[in-house]
């Protein structure tokens, strides 16, 4: 059963053990000891629905509560402290695009705010219903996760857009097939979703982003349905998918997607090396990508990063041992870890397995081909659950990310953390904070940022110190000419910033689209961009 608070199921747990714990007492502080509001409180602040009968709209209390909110650091507060105070007045969960239709139309009719649901994985705030305006309803696409068709001949899939990530796997698994598209929050997230909100995946060095995956599908728009052309390419004006790609339900709800696909690997193997600095690091894995090695994944930790996934592991022998190792064989007081994954058939990954060998011992590094590739397999998945237990220690954690040339990638990376790191000094709190690239290309790469304060007494303190954080790696990143979001999204923690990334004309041409496909604002209001 998934959790009403926090992330995932509610059967699943990752547990920090004591020496973990000490490291980040030294690290930020020992933390307090905060309760968590009782999900039943929450239950009783929720008001009546105002939302007219609907045969495929209920309005339970707990189901409303469940699509209140989504995963970002905002949300946390609102349902762990008890700050919450918009709920969707009703939540529906059609089963096929006729479904989809009736309640557009329905909005339509009452004047009501529609927001698609995938998995509440959203962590920019995608699921808030607005504090002022319309009824809203949540539109959960659970129920349409079956895969609709198989093509064989075109290595083609089509499914409904509620599917998660495991049932979609699992789907292709059964006739020798795989996407290959693996976000962090694969556990929940959908493929409408990643669609809608451009999601990356962890092995996009291989599989692609979301956008090549996506070939055509189905929207169920205020002004009508809209099928998108099933061509392999086209020269045919701008490419309607990529109106879609990136939308966030301001256009309209997904129904179903037609995707690329590839028959299952032979072998999948995760290995790790290791570079005596971040910098020699970011130069190897930028020759790698620029070399096109064909690999299936590189992710390259910061030394903080590299130290705290260390210190988390509970493996303290193991981990002094490695450490001395590492020294003895040159890489230094600030090692930095490379996870990297090689997928396809034996004799392909052992050549690319030697190619990678060779640039790394160029750049003064060394492999390592036991344990750590491993380790990060069996918990590549697990890790959200971790920050359940850090807040209920008392440690909020939350992360950030962008995408830069290479050309400005380590400098920008160096400041967003030297914002974060020093941006609670006003408080006299500390802030760990880390950092890898995690998506790389021949012309630049994603820095992906994770950092973790102390929860205050006061929640309300708890969110201002978050903001404080956000705000200024966000500007730090704009400033650089950084992307906003290299694969979460917009939605409202996100949206201040948009504007300057893609201009005056880019955002009036946005906002044009979406009041030309939705005049009367149903679809999602608030998210992405503001209309006036």
């Amino acid at each position: 059963m998934k959790r009403i608070q926090g992330w995932g199921n509610i059967d699943t747990d990752y547990p920090v053990p004591e020496p973990a714990r000490e490291y980040l007492s030294k690290a930020v502080g020992k933390p307090l000891k905060l309760p968590n509001i009782p999900v039943k409180e929450l239950l009783a602040k929720i008001p009546p629905s105002t939302c007219p009968n609907h045969p495929l709209i209920t309005a339970d209390p707990e189901e409303r509560l469940k699509h209140a909110r989504g995963q970002s650091l905002n949300d946390w507060v609102d349902m762990f402290d008890g700050l919450i105070d918009t709920y969707p007045d009703g939540v529906a969960y059609p089963t096929s695009k006729d479904d989809v239709r009736t309640l557009i139309e329905f909005a339509e009719r009452e004047h009501i705010n529609l927001i698609p649901y995938g998995g509440g994985s959203s962590v920019t705030g995608h699921l808030t219903p607005p504090g002022e305006g319309p009824i809203t309803i949540s539109v959960d696409l659970a129920r349409m996760n079956q895969l609709i068709d198989l093509n064989e001949e075109n290595h083609e899939a089509t499914f409904g857009a509620g599917v998660s990530g495991p049932q979609l796997e699992e789907q292709l698994r059964k006739h020798g097939y795989i996407l290959g598209h693996f976000p962090q929050s694969w556990e929940y997230s959908t493929l409408g979703g990643w669609i809608v909100t451009r999601s990356v995946g962890q092995q996009s060095y291989h599989y692609g982003r979301i956008e090549p995956l996506f070939v055509s599908g189905h929207m169920e728009t205020p002004s009508g349905p809209l099928d998108l052309p099933h061509v392999p390419k086209s020269a045919a004006g701008p490419d309607l998918r990529h109106m879609v790609l990136g939308s966030e339900a301001r256009l309209g709800i997904l129904t179903e997607a037609t995707m690329r696909i590839r028959q299952l690997p032979e072998q999948e193997h995760f290995y790790a090396a290791f570079f005596p600095s971040f910098e020699i690091g970011v130069d190897a894995v930028r020759k790698i990508a620029q070399d096109e090695l064909p690999l299936s994944m590189l992710r390259l930790s910061d030394p903080m990063e590299t130290e705290t996934t260390f210190q988390l592991s509970g493996e303290e022998k193991l981990v002094n041992l490695a450490k001395k190792g590492l020294k003895i064989f040159g890489q230094g007081d600030q090692p930095c870890m490379l996870i990297y994954g090689l997928t396809g058939n034996p004799a392909n990954n052992r050549l690319a397995d030697r190619q990678l060998a060779h640039f790394v011992r160029s750049y003064q590094g060394m492999m390592v081909k036991f344990y750590l590739g491993e380790a990060w397999v069996e918990k590549r998945f697990l890790t959200p659950y971790l920050r359940n237990t850090l807040w209920d220690l008392g440690y909020a954690l939350d992360t950030l990310e962008t995408a830069m040339p290479w050309s400005k990638l380590q400098e920008t990376r160096n400041a967003v953390v030297q914002e974060i790191a020093h941006g609670l000094e006003a408080d006299n709190e500390p802030v760990l904070v880390f950092s890898h690239i995690s998506h790389v290309y021949t012309n630049g790469g994603s820095i992906y940022v994770t950092y973790l304060y102390r929860r205050a007494q006061d929640p309300h303190e708890t969110l201002a110190r978050w903001q404080n954080l956000k705000t200024a790696a966000s500007q730090t990143i704009i400033d650089r000419g950084g992307t906003i979001s290299h694969q979460h999204g917009v939605g409202i923690d996100h949206k201040p910033y948009l504007p300057i990334e893609k201009g005056a004309l880019g955002t009036q041409m946005i906002r044009n689209m979406i009041k030309d496909v939705d005049p009367n604002n149903i679809m999602n209001q608030g998210k992405l961009i503001d209309l006036d």
